[in-house]
């Protein structure tokens, strides 16, 4: 009952679909099974939908994640979640997301004060950007027209773009992946024969740094570490 009334409560949270929806007869049938009870039916219609990429929305990933935790299978209910949380980040799906994760002995969901006002901030991060490009635009043409020729005022300036790109920078929404499979092996570097670190489990949370060829260079405790393309579930 509380597992099924924090996804009623989020689906609820999150009205508006994430990408533009249009109607088709696999998600009008999902939605029929799901509302009758046959969610496990209704799974392999959505999961057809987000394949196909025809229209998804908040709710229906909710409703995925909420088949997978029920088979117990978390890290498909992880994954889901991730989506969700990567297009309207909230504090709520994530609190959700780092509960499993600790139920299930996971990495990567750190659920700290640090990490719910990250989450703020990206959740407002695009009209911040948008509002700081404004300002700097506004301001920069004025000094401009002005002929302000005292150093003061450029100096001012160039201050507040540095300021606000190195601000906006750090809280740029992380690129992550969700390891595929048991027993990942993260290596020291991009090849087979490099060091290896660690073993990774599934559904652990990694910040991906960069790609190399048929290697992720991700973040683990606070180094880099390299794990192979198909062992890593990027979250898009």
């Amino acid at each position: 009952m509380k597992k099924a009334f924090f996804f009623s409560f989020l689906t609820l949270l999150f009205s508006q679909p994430i990408l533009a929806q249009k109607d088709t007869g696999a998600l009008q049938k999902a939605d029929s099974l799901f509302a009758a009870d046959s969610v496990e039916a209704a799974y392999p219609l959505y999961r057809q939908v987000l394949r196909g990429q025809q229209a998804y929305s908040p709710r229906m990933l909710l409703r995925m994640a909420y088949v997978q935790e029920g088979l117990g299978h978390y890290p498909a209910a992880l994954y889901y979640l991730s989506l969700v949380q990567s297009h309207q980040p909230r504090r709520a799906t994530w609190s959700k997301m780092a509960n499993l994760a600790q139920r299930y002995r996971l990495t990567g969901y750190p659920d700290t004060w640090r990490q719910q006002l990250r989450i703020m901030f990206q959740r407002y991060y695009y009209r911040l950007l948008q509002a700081a490009l404004l300002i700097a635009v506004v301001a920069g043409t004025i000094l401009w027209v002005r002929r302000r020729k005292r150093q003061g005022w450029w100096v001012a300036y160039t201050v507040y773009v540095l300021g606000t790109a190195a601000f906006l920078n750090l809280l740029r929404p992380e690129r992550s992946g969700l390891v595929a499979r048991s027993r990942a092996a993260l290596m020291a570097g991009p090849s087979p024969g490099a060091t290896w670190l660690t073993t990774a489990a599934a559904g652990d949370r990694l910040v991906i740094l960069d790609r190399q060829d048929i290697w992720f260079r991700v973040r683990w405790q606070g180094k880099d570490a390299y794990i192979r393309q198909h062992d890593l579930l990027e979250v898009q």
